[in-house]
């Protein structure tokens, strides 16, 4: 987390360092949960080592998962997070997942000691806009075989970790029209 941080060139090393004493670390196993729907998220996860998915249910009973989320990157219930709301989403480790966890009150508690902090928080919010911005361009712009291939050559060591029925489910496919992606793409 610390060198994560620090590429990002927006807080100092000793504010680094003391966000480190306000995380602490949590293992979740394959499958478990870092927040459940109608819960209120109260924390942000930095994921160390492992993926994570972000999935609800639709009104049919189907988990539809729209985020994956890789190692070296910052997870949370952002929705519920910034309003205190209950989250319609769950947040679920794909894999054995590595986490260093901040609370939220610790957060604040940070962003009242230093304006860079809200420039991070800035940062982080432009990021998770672009991110939307470009999964619904990949929706609207490209088929999902170029949105499979697009996800390989971002994600290449992970996209095997992935359970098919979570990748077809984050590409808008069914299972078998992913299979066959992946067969024409087999060389």
């Amino acid at each position: 987390m610390h060198d994560f941080l620090k590429s990002l060139g927006i807080l100092t090393d000793l504010e680094i360092e003391e966000l480190s004493t306000y995380s602490h670390p949590r293992t979740l196993e394959k499958n478990e949960f870092l927040i459940r729907e109608d819960s209120i998220c109260q924390e942000v996860a930095f994921i160390k080592k492992g993926i994570m998915r972000s999935f609800y249910t639709d009104e049919n009973g189907e988990e539809i998962t729209y985020c994956i989320t890789f190692s070296k990157n910052f997870m949370t219930a952002y929705s519920s997070l910034i309003t205190g709301n209950p989250t319609p989403e769950n947040i679920q480790a794909i894999t054995q997942t590595e986490l260093r966890i901040i609370r939220n009150g610790d957060i604040q508690k940070l962003t009242d000691k230093s304006a860079n902090w809200l420039k991070l928080q800035k940062f982080f919010a432009e990021q998770e806009y672009l991110e939307l911005e470009k999964r619904i361009f990949a929706f609207q712009k490209e088929n999902a075989r170029q949105r499979y291939i697009d996800l390989m050559q971002e994600h290449p060591k992970y996209i095997q970790q992935i359970p098919l029925q979570y990748l077809a489910s984050y590409l808008g496919i069914s299972q078998r029209h992913l299979s066959r992606i992946r067969k024409d793409l087999a060389f």
